[in-house]
């Protein structure tokens, strides 16, 4: 799993799509395979009562258990049933490119993910850093900041930062805030100042960078956690991995899989995609604008959000 990975990318996704897309529902879609399964692998406490499962990463990963949260057939599912629900392409487009991301980046450790889940269960992955979850919280961030999962945060940290311009305040105002009417209904509903919408969407860059460099220290200065810089690290952790597949089973699951997702999101749009696509078309009665998820016209930017965005 990544720690703070899942709060970087969102921005950096955002800033490349070349589509109408809501940065809320792609920074939602980052964070949902874990939202429901995270907290019961690392265990719920309840007084002197403990609720976690037996096997840690198979409830997280496999199957039976939470694992289909870990593949991009959920994705699919969970933008299909927004289109329904809510008519919104920006969030329905968003959420399957933040839950996509999520999984093919939990692909990096060593127990991965079922992406190709329902048509096979095989768990792809690179295997370079150790899954270690089945430890608790603290010894999962010890692992994970003790081996090249540091490096991989740090990297998504980089590139973030590279592309620094999505952190601006003209590019909130003139590219965030007009894909959504998410961010006008907060600032009707709330009173929020272009300010404080401003310091919200950066709030989760700032978490994240927040994330590495705190549990990092903690892993070293506090824990005394050994740096491994080994694929596959660190060295001092019961890791997990699942059973290896020979190759020729391998291609053949591949295989299977994917051509069942191909077939099976083809159908989908055919059957039902296709009409709520269109029924989340543009409206004529707004001027032409798409349909949200929170209806009503965005207000423009304020004198707070034109003076930032000189910046």
């Amino acid at each position: 799993m990544s720690w703070a990975a899942h709060e970087l990318e969102s921005y950096l996704l955002h800033k490349h799509l070349k589509v109408k897309v809501s940065f809320l529902a792609i920074l939602v879609g980052c964070l949902a395979p874990d939202m429901l399964t995270k907290l019961p692998v690392y265990g719920i406490r309840l007084g002197s009562l403990v609720v976690r499962p037996d096997e840690p990463w198979d409830y997280h990963r496999g199957w039976p258990g939470a694992g289909f949260t870990h593949s991009l057939m959920f994705g699919v599912v969970l933008g299909l049933l927004v289109l329904w629900l809510f008519r919104s392409r920006p969030w329905a487009l968003g959420l399957f490119v933040g839950t996509s991301a999520h999984v093919l980046t939990d692909v990096f450790d060593s127990v991965g993910t079922m992406a190709l889940f329902p048509f096979t269960t095989q768990h792809y992955t690179t295997g370079m850093w150790a899954y270690a979850a089945q430890a608790g919280r603290y010894g999962d961030a010890a692992a994970y900041y003790g081996s090249l999962g540091l490096v991989w945060d740090l990297l998504w940290l980089a590139l973030a930062l590279v592309g620094f311009r999505a952190l601006r305040a003209r590019y909130f105002f003139g590219e965030v805030v007009p894909s959504d009417p998410a961010w006008g209904w907060l600032r009707r509903r709330l009173r929020m100042s272009d300010r404080v919408m401003l310091a919200c969407y950066r709030a989760y860059f700032v978490y994240g960078a927040c994330r590495i460099f705190g549990w990092t220290a903690w892993a070293r200065l506090v824990e005394g956690a050994p740096m491994d810089w080994e694929w596959g690290g660190p060295y001092w952790v019961d890791k997990v991995t699942p059973e290896p597949t020979p190759l020729g089973e391998l291609a053949v699951r591949t295989g299977v899989g994917m051509g069942g997702l191909v077939v099976t999101v083809w159908v989908l749009w055919l059957v039902v995609g296709r009409r709520l696509w269109r029924a989340a078309g543009p409206d004529p009665e707004a001027g032409g604008a798409s349909k949200g998820l929170v209806p009503g016209p965005v207000p423009g930017p304020g004198p707070v959000s034109a003076s930032a965005g000189k910046g």
